[in-house]
């Protein structure tokens, strides 16, 4: 046991377990503890916007494994991080967001900034943890931080402004690592036995093998099965793109040759994931989740089992060591599946080739609207840019070790055809929350956790709006990215939507002012592009990359491009319009 005071246990504690580097904006109440970050080696780093803090918590803990830490002022500093929160429940990251309070002694009077904390963050937390004495500061801290990586999720730890002073006598607590098993032995031999029996056996590699460093035991099995391998949703990094068994994502505008090829499975090993709805809809016109096909499926979460799927066997396991597991108990073992493997392989790479040489051909959306855009665009000035076109070139321009962040959208979520990735923990998105204004922000956090590997982010005009004042926050602290900026000037998400369902009646999906994104970069301190020629657009991709990795700079590339749309984002959430009353009768 030592003497000294609250905030001293609090650092000392974000020292026991690895914390260099924070997010937020300072304020008066946690002061006491802020002023003694730096001799403990932690770095706050100031945002703009305490939303862009969280997001930057997140992109730093998908990239590094560990925690990233969020922290802001009582009240309104604490509200902004409630959408960022939610976005890392969903990704599963372990981000611990510090809370300060209004003082014990004033909660309930309705004073300056007060506001109850907890409720805020209940559903997006796997724990919350409350100071009420500060003598538990250390034991609480550590504990935040603990569940984080045992949970799987975000923690807050909520500390009223007073319990930062005092003497109290601590003993800070050593992190908590629980070593999670391969999952039980009996419904392990029944997957080893499925498998050994199935005739067309795919891998689905999910978040789970990325998270769980599980990438070289996943390859391993695939080999074994000699099975196609596709991602989950926005999961594009669980499976290297160069492997020949690699078929690209599931999902929203993902790989058609992956979706043929999991339709014909009679057994799906789901490695790492809890299925969710959105990643399995149908697709291109195709209802591809096999009907009928024998599902495993490993979660580290038991609760995630048979939760979305039907399954025949759940695994409560870590993806590698159930991965390593499941290979140990077919390596000499006789499979069906070994009879039939060079006709798959041929039937797998066939898939694989037209879907390619298709993406080759599709330079432009075809239908009414988005050729009616097309000719519009040949009257404005420059060149004005097909999406599909210029994601085609990013893709084929796009820098070794590159980690990429897309945001919410009609182009970023197109962008799921084209990213492919070498290596895990380098492809993010605000998964099941969907949120704009997320790409930057954490397209600066991963940066700050690896300064060596190149960081993009991709966002459309309307969600870049949302965030782009963290250009500032990149520029002020010396954390290089390069942003890609769709410019198309609409919502074109939901616009699809007004397109195939309300009768191209546009309300508010409009955002043609006359904006010069690339202008308000260089204003912000960062270099800015604009591109409208399309043999431009890889070639600005490569020098900012050069910018970022050799000069430190950030910037901004806005390239201009057409309003024609991909498929609506929501198919599922909508139906032709109903109106009963007279006054509406023409709304249909």
């Amino acid at each position: 046991m030592t003497r000294m005071t609250p905030s001293e246990a609090f650092v000392e504690t974000l020292v026991a377990n690895g914390v260099t580097d924070m997010f937020g904006i300072m304020g008066s109440a946690f002061m006491d503890a802020m002023d003694i970050f730096a001799p403990a080696g932690i770095r706050l780093i100031p945002v703009v916007h305490e939303q862009g803090a969280a997001h930057m918590a997140d992109g730093y803990a998908r990239v590094s494994g560990r925690h990233g830490v969020v922290i802001g002022q009582n009240g309104p500093g604490i509200s902004n991080c409630v959408t960022a929160i939610a976005v890392a429940f969903w990704a599963h990251s372990p981000v611990v967001i510090i809370t300060p309070q209004t003082g014990s002694g004033g909660i309930g009077l309705g004073g300056f900034q007060e506001a109850n904390q907890l409720p805020m963050f209940e559903e997006f937390t796997k724990y919350q943890g409350q100071v009420d004495n500060e003598n538990r500061m250390a034991e609480l801290t550590a504990r935040c931080f603990d569940r984080a990586i045992s949970e799987m999720g975000p923690t807050q730890l909520n500390i009223p402004r007073d319990r930062f002073y005092g003497d109290i006598d601590v003993e800070i607590p050593e992190p908590m690592r629980v070593d999670r098993g391969p999952g039980g032995s009996k419904s392990l031999d029944e997957a080893a036995d499925l498998l050994a029996k199935a005739e067309f056996p795919v891998l689905l590699s999910g978040g789970g093998v990325v998270m769980g460093d599980a990438m070289a035991e996943t390859i391993a099995l695939a080999e074994r099965l000699k099975c196609p391998v596709a991602n989950t949703y926005l999961h594009n990094d669980s499976f290297p793109a160069s492997h020949p068994q690699w078929t690209g994502p599931l999902g929203y505008q993902g790989s058609k040759a992956a979706m043929k090829l999991i339709n014909k499975a009679d057994v799906v090993l789901a490695l790492g994931t809890r299925l969710g709805p959105f990643g399995t809809l149908p697709q291109h016109g195709m209802d591809y989740w096999p009907a009928d096909a024998k599902i495993i499926q490993v979660d580290a979460d038991h609760k995630m089992l048979g939760l979305v799927k039907k399954i025949s066997v759940g695994i409560n396991g870590d993806a590698a060591q159930a991965a390593q597991a499941l290979l140990e108990r077919l390596q000499d073992r006789e499979l069906v599946c070994d009879a039939n493997a060079e006709e798959r392989m041929s039937i797998m790479h066939a898939e694989k080739d037209a879907w390619e040489a298709e993406l080759d051909e599709w330079i432009y959306e075809k239908d009414e609207f988005s050729m009616e855009a097309i000719a519009e665009a040949e009257e404005l000035p420059g060149d004005w840019l097909h999406p599909r076109q210029v994601l085609r070139e990013l893709e084929r321009a796009m820098p070794p070790r590159a980690m990429v962040s897309t945001d919410i959208g009609n182009i970023n979520s197109v962008s799921n055809s084209y990213l492919r990735f070498e290596e895990p923990r380098s492809f993010f998105a605000a998964m099941s929350w969907g949120n704009c204004g997320y790409a930057l922000p954490c397209a600066i956090g991963a940066k700050a956790a690896a300064m060596d590997r190149p960081s993009i982010s991709y966002a459309g005009d309307g969600a870049w709006a949302m965030s782009m004042v963290e250009v500032m926050t990149a520029v002020r602290h010396n954390i290089p990215v390069t942003a890609v900026v769709f410019h198309n000037r609409q919502w074109g998400a939901e616009k699809k939507n007004q397109v195939d369902f309300y009768g191209r009646r546009f309300v508010a999906g409009e955002l043609d002012g006359g904006e010069n994104y690339a202008e308000i970069a260089r204003a912000m301190g960062a270099e800015g592009v604009r591109v409208d020629k399309i043999d431009n657009v890889g070639a600005a991709l490569k020098d900012a990359i050069d910018a970022q990795m050799n000069e430190g700079k950030t910037t901004v590339i806005e390239i201009m491009c057409t309003q024609e749309l991909g498929d609506p984002f929501r198919k599922d959430a909508l139906s032709t319009p109903v109106r009963h009353l007279e006054k509406y009768k023409d709304y249909v």
